[in-house]
């Protein structure tokens, strides 16, 4: 495995032992509801995700396979996004964790985020492709399904409604209203389900982020004052670990913009 960019930032206070994060489980994960593992390395490879160790994170979860992939698809899928810099290669590792998830899936029919990240992954490289391209592929199928089913086995995975109010948002920003029936997406829907994510997980620097990108791309420049002050909210938002900092530093970055 090539050597992946480092975490940018300070990550000593996202740095926890097995104690702490045990207390801390419930705050870090209110956004993926993934079950508080049973097996300690499981955890260690989690502490290490949490720290920004995405590399290392990734590699331990691989060792152990079972609960570990999720840890190994979560680290990949958010390094790919957030700080890998060769887009041919951020493609690559998306195609890997969705190649995983959905070995992950086929193990484990009833584990919500082996669907999760199997259209986390997707859906990042349909708009790596271009969500008009990937529609074309029949890849929106495939995302939509996946969160659905996430949302089915996890009635409270907030981030499988972001995902989906995305999905909704991304597709009729792309082809409109009418040929984005066609594939399922509705802007009634999209607003429901951000609506819910935020409902669900209100103290999420992601959620601000996405509902306000949804805000404006499904309802235009009305709502650009409401998506303006999400943003605000969520760039002056007290991260709890390392993706949570990027999800901040990526919020202040669309203030600036």
């Amino acid at each position: 495995m090539a050597k992946w960019t480092a975490f940018p930032y300070d990550a000593a206070a996202y740095s926890y032992d097995t104690a702490t994060l045990k207390k801390k489980w419930a705050r870090l994960h209110a956004g993926d509801a993934e079950p508080l593992p049973k097996d300690d390395k499981v955890l260690a490879a989690w502490a290490l995700f949490h720290a920004g160790e995405f590399q290392k994170a990734c590699e331990a979860g691989l060792k152990l396979g079972g609960a570990g992939i999720t840890v190994a698809n979560k680290a990949q899928a958010i390094y790919a996004n957030y700080l890998e810099k060769s887009e041919k290669t951020k493609l690559a590792m998306f195609q890997e964790v969705v190649a995983r998830a959905e070995a992950q899936i086929a193990a484990e029919p009833k584990n919500a985020n082996a669907h999760y990240w199997m259209a986390y992954a997707l859906g990042r490289y349909s708009q790596g492709i271009s969500v008009v391209k990937a529609l074309s592929q029949g890849l929106g199928s495939k995302v939509k399904a996946a969160l659905e089913a996430a949302i089915a086995l996890s009635p409270k995975h907030a981030d499988a409604h972001i995902g989906l109010g995305t999905f909704h948002a991304e597709v009729i920003d792309k082809v409109g209203g009418l040929l984005g029936r066609t594939q399922g997406a509705s802007k009634d829907a999209g607003l429901k389900m951000y609506k819910e994510a935020m409902k669900l997980n209100p103290d999420s620097a992601i959620a601000m982020v996405e509902y306000a990108n949804g805000l404006v791309m499904l309802e235009g420049d009305k709502r650009m004052k409401e998506a303006e002050k999400l943003y605000a909210d969520a760039a002056a938002f007290k991260a709890a670990d390392a993706m949570e900092r990027l999800d901040v530093e990526m919020a202040k970055a669309e203030l600036e913009d």
